[in-house]
């Protein structure tokens, strides 16, 4: 037996390289039967074959980021294989959670940055627009949506739960009645945070196999339930009426509710802040902007210095080292002799300053695929080309974001409206009435402006012209239904026509004036 084994080191060894000797010591411990006996004496090939690739596991990776050297062990330390949620477990989400708000709280860059994207994302809201054959039942659907999303200020909830995932990672709406509604339908959508949807734990409880945090699945991975907290877990514990109980929960069907996030691995049910790659950098940009207003203070807080030229023991009239002397404006005063006045220089900020800012907002905004010109509110550094290529891949990312919200939130809460408005006796026209049909429709979001509207408009025409578009995608490029366009255009004609003012048409072929590309780019503002 030792000396097949002998031999199989050997051999591995001149093959793959030399084994440590704990490999060694592994290698033949399991060369070994269950009853002692060694590779001949019941493991045969097989066993030997097994102790070979043991042998040479740690070092067949031929890719220079699967070895593990003393240079990167360090750097690699925090890898790890944990599943999609064991990765995003409760205690991981809550300090992120904890860390991302306290920094959007207290960062000015932070809080702006979430801002922008939710506005920019949602914007005024998102309109609806019917795509059935009964233009009459489609307007009225339209108007009775629209007068209900005001009444329960659909924007803004909207606005809430796209803040909600850059800062807490999830957003969760519950589908719920509220008879104080100013709307037919009383269907409302109440915003809970992510901490009140959690798995109730009390002493002695096994949670089941098919819940991931208060999200209860089915046979097939789905969720079908919610378990959500009646009080956040961060209630205060001194109300009045005593503390509320941390584990008092209902269970709601997953048709209730509603939960946004955005899952970056096959199989993740809860998500993990948009900002949390970039909350290192936010604390390494405040840090370094505090110590560069300390080393300014303190550079200023020292008026004058006297100091002398003079060798230790000199010729110089003896002072009392760090004393003080109170100095009166526009004076003029006499120095012990040998003594000289001097400043003390401010070397902060540095020259670097503004270039370390600018690098590390970059990094911070690239998390959000948003560009930096949007991030730091300032486009000194831009010229006309450069800001339209950097903001291409911003206004997609914002599409795909919409498109997002539509399939998570909007289709599912039109079909909630649909399904309460139908109870309503008269209120939808007898087309609509179907409960739980699906009905075709488009969701129309606010238009980007272009930042040369002449030129966007010539080249509006001249697809039309070519019919390469049509209203309908050139209104909703702007965010708004073309029926509604047309519909007023036409009163407006209609109204100069009877008023008899001219009805003034611009042509298409020059009446924009054109630019030369030199005088679109327009030149650094620093």
């Amino acid at each position: 037996m030792l000396t097949t084994i002998a031999n199989i080191l050997g051999r591995a060894t001149r093959e793959r390289g030399t084994l440590s000797p704990a490999r060694a010591a592994a290698l033949a411990a399991s060369s070994a039967g269950p009853h002692g006996r060694g590779l001949r004496g019941g493991g045969g090939r097989g066993a030997r074959a097994v102790a070979v690739r043991r042998a040479s596991r740690s070092v067949l990776a031929k890719f220079d980021s699967a070895q593990t050297t003393p240079d990167n062990r360090k750097h690699w330390a925090a890898a790890d294989g944990l599943s999609p949620n064991a990765a995003v477990s409760p205690e991981v989400r809550r300090i992120l959670r904890s860390r991302a708000r306290y920094e959007v709280a207290n960062n000015s860059y932070a809080k702006g940055i979430v801002l922008t994207l939710a506005n920019d994302t949602i914007g005024t809201g998102p309109r609806l627009q019917m795509l059935t054959g009964d233009a009459a039942a489609n307007r009225r659907v339209e108007e009775l949506f629209e007068s209900w999303a005001e009444a329960i200020d659909l924007p803004g909830k909207l606005r809430t739960m796209r803040l909600a995932r850059a800062e807490s990672g999830e957003a969760f709406g519950l589908l719920v009645s509220s008879p104080s509604i100013d709307s037919p339908v009383k269907l409302d959508l109440r915003l809970i945070e992510p901490e009140q949807v959690a798995t109730p734990w009390r002493v002695g409880m096994r949670v089941p196999d098919n819940e991931v945090d208060g999200v209860v699945l089915d046979e097939h991975g789905v969720p079908v339930a919610y378990r959500v907290l009646r009080h956040h877990p961060g209630d205060c514990g001194g109300c009045a009426g005593g503390a509320p109980d941390p584990a008092a929960f209902d269970t709601l069907p997953a048709t209730s509710v509603l939960h946004y996030f955005r899952p970056d691995r096959p199989g993740q049910m809860r998500g993990i802040p948009d900002i949390t790659p970039a909350l290192p950098l936010f604390a390494q940009l405040r840090r370094y902007t505090l110590a560069v207003i300390a080393a300014a203070e303190t550079a200023a807080d020292f008026a004058a210095v006297l100091y002398t030229e003079a060798p230790a023991n000199g010729e110089a009239d003896p002072l009392e080292p760090m004393d003080e002397v109170e100095l009166e404006k526009r004076m003029a005063t006499v120095l012990p002799g040998g003594w000289k006045l001097g400043q003390v220089h401010a070397e902060q900020p540095t020259t670097s300053y503004a270039e370390f800012k600018r690098e590390i907002l970059n990094e911070i905004a690239r998390c959000l695929n948003m560009p930096f010109n949007v991030a730091a509110g300032n486009s000194s550094g831009y010229n006309y080309a450069s800001g339209r290529l950097d903001h291409q891949t911003y206004f997609k990312s914002l599409r795909v974001d919409q498109h997002h919200l539509r399939l998570a939130v909007l289709d599912r809460l039109l079909k909630a409206w649909l399904d309460e408005a139908a109870l309503v006796e008269g209120l939808l026209p007898q087309s609509m009435r179907v409960r739980s049909a699906a009905i075709p429709h488009t969701w129309f979001w606010d238009g980007v402006e272009h930042v040369d509207p002449a030129k966007e408009a010539t080249a509006q025409a001249t697809r039309l012209a070519n019919h390469t578009t049509t209203l309908a995608a050139e209104f909703a490029r702007q965010g708004r239904d073309w029926e509604d366009e047309l519909r007023q255009r036409a009163k407006e004609l209609a109204l100069m026509a009877e008023l008899g003012l001219p009805l003034t048409t611009i042509a298409q072929n020059g009446s924009a004036p054109q630019r030369d590309e030199e005088q679109e780019t327009t030149a650094d503002a620093t």
